[in-house]
């Protein structure tokens, strides 16, 4: 296992390496000039004097390589550069929209788990009836709508109609519940159908046969048997999920204004402040190999058929 962990590790690091140089390069190609939006952003006026010095001091009269190597060099002690907006430490804004995050990207998938696993199981073993194709049809339709229409929705039964919660995100737990609600809908339809074929699966498995022939119940086969041996599925979805809830929930994050990581990037994206944006892109890079090793690492210490030799 220590062996498999240190190649998937180098492999991470190779992948992480060749993301930061394309994420760099593709700044560097951008239109404009990065010292006169920097100056643009802070309100100074731009003069050929002022515009050099600028220059000079971001490193943009360097090569492109050594300008690189300047900007890894930082960000290997932490340190993503300055926002051309305010001037603030890239690294800190990113500290302060993550906490958010993570309390929307639990939130949601807390939510989600709650309802597509108990659904999935109720749909798996009660195939073609009435409940099956019913959960079914609108778990294909929550899974087909996209997050800003069911956000307004949202908004309008909750919030408008029955002044249930805030409309704008407030930073409490009323005012978390929408946009979390908002952002699992579509994974409870996605979730619903995948834990569902998976849970089939096991169900026609024939040590499931085996084990009602000998007089099991079905309630033990059903939480021993079947749900262990889909929880490598079930924990795949859930972990690929999980990384992408950090990127991911841009829209969600800008209706609601809920000041995490995906808001943080549509306003740098809206301002053109690129160093931002290279330390979101970077760091949601890091964060999703980082759950897929560990997503690998759980599900290889789960069932001992897939453990590297």
């Amino acid at each position: 296992m220590g062996k498999y962990i240190a190649k998937r590790m180098l492999h991470l690091v190779g992948i992480l390496i060749a993301l930061s140089f394309l994420t760099f390069l593709l700044m560097y190609l951008a239109p404009g000039d990065a010292a006169t939006k920097k100056l643009n952003a802070q309100g100074i006026a731009v003069s050929e004097e002022v515009l050099e010095k600028v220059r000079a001091d971001m490193g943009l009269d360097r090569p492109f390589l050594a300008q690189y190597g300047d900007w890894a060099l930082k960000v290997l002690r932490g340190d993503l550069g300055e926002s051309y907006k305010d001037g603030m430490s890239v690294s800190g804004k990113i500290r302060k929209a993550l906490g958010y995050t993570v309390q929307l990207a639990l939130g949601s998938m807390l939510i989600c788990l709650l309802i597509s696993l108990p659904l999935a199981i109720l749909t798996a073993i009660k195939k073609d009836s009435l409940a099956d194709h019913v959960i079914r049809f609108f778990s294909f339709i929550a899974n087909s709508l996209p997050n800003f229409l069911i956000s307004v929705l949202l908004m309008y039964w909750l919030c408008v109609k029955a002044r249930l919660l805030p409309v704008v995100a407030d930073r409490s737990f009323k005012g978390l519940l929408l946009p979390s609600l908002a952002l699992s809908i579509p994974m409870i339809g996605r979730f619903l159908r995948q834990f569902r074929a998976e849970i089939l699966e096991q169900i026609g498995q024939s040590y499931v046969s085996g084990a009602v022939s000998r007089g099991v119940k079905s309630r033990y086969i059903l939480f021993r048997n079947i749900l262990h041996n889909a929880s490598i599925t079930i924990l795949t979805v859930v972990g690929l999920q999980i990384g992408t809830l950090f990127g991911g929930s841009v829209v969600i994050e800008t209706i609601f204004r809920w000041p995490g990581l995906g808001k943080l990037a549509m306003d740098a994206i809206t301002n053109r402040d690129y160093p931002v944006i290279q330390g979101f892109v970077l760091f949601t890079a890091v964060v999703y190999v980082l759950v897929n090793l560990l997503t690998d690492i759980a599900y290889h210490w789960i069932d001992p058929r897939v453990r590297p030799e």
